[in-house]
């Protein structure tokens, strides 16, 4: 193993995109609350400490290992229903035996879901046309099984992000324009009956509704009141940490978790908010290059888009949904909200980027050009 090559290929730019986040984070946290300032510095020396051993597995080689993290957090999933522990009222916890610790299950399927496809699409590449109805059907059936169980938690938001994240996964590596077709039309067939029909079916809760029905009619809850109270008040470049009255008198409710955003403008303003979106939009999109350039490795290519479209749902469905454009769900604001498992998943899922990257060196890919919709656009504007 040659150490010049692996720091070669580490990549140090996704580095300098999430550090300002985490050092934000941490800093605004500690301003609220000494104790889950504490709490927060030890899920960074975990993450970090778990991030390390991680970094040297070679994951592209452990196909069946892979196969068995799926399935052995399908079961989890499934025991949830069983023999889950309610905090904050839900039930999506599950207690490991003789220690004090807890693991949600559906937020370690996000890294389980993301190794999976990135393994079996690595080892069955679309052709050029993209995947036909066979291969689509197939992968889409290991993104809805964890949908659905998740969905029965029942735990809406999560299970819309893994959905979402693994469809946008095919969309970046490529299905033939047929089944996008196809799947468009009864999509516009089917959305005017869903609402009713998940409601009736009990998949949608009656807080669901409420939510979904206070959105519509423009009638905001009063976490995004007080929430939209704070934005206003931080103005253009924010206010000091005494004057921040919602966030620190606690009229804010969530100012640490769910509604940090809000809390984030607060004390740094309209320019400060700006100074966020251009983060996590920079992050993004290099993220997708990383995806789009690489044409060969697919394995590399499903780890970058995967990654890019989970910050891109997270971060904007929080946001949207602070300032009321969104109903309200229980999303955090990615690397910044406090909370030691959304944190340490994302923390994993970036070490995970950084091995594929760096130890790309060592394999040889599949020769095929992918022609999913985004590449065939770079292609065309680089020639």
């Amino acid at each position: 193993m040659n150490a010049k090559k692996i720091l070669a290929h580490f990549d140090f730019v996704v580095i300098l995109f999430v550090l300002p986040l985490v050092v934000l984070s941490f800093w605004l946290v500690r301003e609220l609350d000494v104790t889950m300032f504490t709490k927060q510095l030890k899920y960074l020396v975990m993450s970090l400490c778990v991030g390390l051993v991680i970094f040297f597995i070679p994951f592209r080689r452990l196909n069946y290992s892979i196969i068995f993290l799926y399935v052995l957090l399908l079961v989890l999933l499934i025991l949830v229903k069983f023999i889950g522990v309610e905090k904050n009222s839900a039930v999506r916890w599950i207690e490991i035996p003789f220690t004090s610790f807890s693991i949600q299950p559906s937020e370690v399927m996000k890294i389980a879901l993301m190794l999976f496809l990135a393994s079996y699409i690595a080892k069955n590449p679309p052709p050029d046309e993209g995947y036909g109805w066979r291969q689509f059907g197939i992968i889409l059936s290991f993104v809805l099984l964890p949908f659905f169980i998740i969905l029965l938690e029942p735990d809406l938001g999560t299970a819309l992000i893994v959905l979402l994240v693994g469809v946008g996964v095919l969309f970046l590596v490529g299905v033939h324009r047929k089944i996008w077709i196809t799947l468009g039309i009864i999509g516009l067939l089917v959305v005017p009956t869903t609402y009713s029909v998940a409601f009736s079916t009990g998949l949608l809760k009656p807080y669901h509704q409420k939510r979904i029905a206070n959105f519509v009619s423009g009638e905001y809850p009063y976490q995004v009141q007080q929430a939209l109270i704070a934005i206003g008040s931080g103005g253009f470049v924010g206010q000091k940490k005494e004057m921040a009255t919602q966030s620190q008198l606690g009229f804010l409710p969530y100012a640490s978790t769910d509604f940090f955003f809000a809390y984030y403008v607060e004390r740094f303003g309209l320019l400060g908010a700006f100074g966020l979106l251009a983060l996590y939009l920079g992050l993004i999109l290099y993220l997708l290059s990383i995806c789009l350039g690489a044409i060969k490795d697919y394995f590399l290519r499903v780890v970058s888009g995967y990654i890019a479209i989970l910050f891109f749902l997270y971060a904007g469905v929080n946001i949207c949904m602070v300032i009321g454009l969104a109903p309200v769900v229980g999303i955090p604001l990615p690397m910044m909200s406090y909370g030691g498992t959304s944190f340490m998943t994302f923390m994993i899922l970036l070490v995970i980027l950084e091995n594929a990257l760096a130890f790309r060196f060592i394999f040889e890919y599949n020769a095929r050009s992918a022609r999913g919709p985004l590449a065939q656009l770079v292609r065309a504007l680089g020639s």
